[in-house]
């Protein structure tokens, strides 16, 4: 599928993974509709061919306001890209009892519950377009994290959010196969995006130490790339690929 002349959405889009996700979009020809919250788009980079939608990606209304500013570009939504996610530390018990259970369902909320929201509002969207080769209409690009298979200490709520995202990989496939929607999963393993722009240099190093090969963090333009490769290759379906360098996340 050729992303030249198409609409997209990529939530989480104003930095991270999804910002990269939406240069690359952009870049290759797609009018990209960029969702992020409110405060974040405000100061999210200006670019060509792209707009980007304040929208909380669990609200229903919000959401389907941002889906109808793809379609109303007059380009068919073929491409959409969740990035939007949160990530807490918590033990299921602590020596401050219990884990906070608002904190989990707040998680669970916006990395499964406003995957799934965004996928099923989008679906509909690209259904709605003409077929193109053997019937394919379009493709949703979710992700999860390598801490869907090896969630370390501290991870109960993003493992748990992570995991049910890969848990609808094949039957988000299954479901939408009628309507020529592809649905694909990456799992990033540790990723250079700015919620590591804090941290010390030494403690980068020490991350990096740990991934087989490459020995060094991925960068969000890989993603991107990755990203633009599964929506050209139009015979990649209902599979979650992890994006890690062969890493194995341990206990702690």
């Amino acid at each position: 599928m050729d992303t030249t002349d198409v609409a997209a959405i990529v939530t989480g889009g104003a930095s991270g993974l999804g910002g990269a996700t939406v240069r690359k979009l952009a870049a290759g020809g797609a009018r990209v509709i960029g969702i992020d919250l409110p405060s974040a788009v405000e100061d999210a980079e200006k670019l060509d061919n792209v707009e980007y939608v304040g929208a909380d990606v669990t609200d229903p209304d919000q959401v389907a306001s941002a889906v109808e500013a793809a379609t109303s570009t007059g380009l068919p939504l073929r491409v959409v890209v969740n990035c939007a996610g949160i990530g807490t530390a918590g033990r299921v018990l602590s020596k401050k009892g219990p884990h906070d259970l608002k904190v989990f369902q707040q998680v669970i909320g916006v990395n499964l519950v406003g995957t799934f929201n965004v996928m099923r509002l989008a679906s509909e969207a690209i259904a709605a377009t003409e077929p193109l080769a053997d019937g394919a209409r379009g493709v949703v690009v979710n992700t999860a994290s390598v801490a869907a298979f090896e969630g370390q200490i501290g991870q109960i709520a993003y493992s748990a959010s992570k995991g049910g995202v890969v848990g609808m990989t094949v039957p988000a496939a299954r479901d939408l196969a009628q309507y020529g929607i592809r649905v694909m999963t990456i799992a990033p393993g540790i990723i250079d995006t700015p919620m590591l722009a804090g941290v010390e240099e030494s403690f980068r190093e020490q991350l990096a130490a740990g991934i087989p090969f490459p020995q060094r963090l991925g960068r969000p333009d890989e993603y991107a790339q990755l990203v633009a490769m599964i929506v050209e290759h139009d015979y990649l379906n209902g599979e979650v690929i992890r994006f890690d360098g062969a890493l194995r996340m341990q206990p702690r």
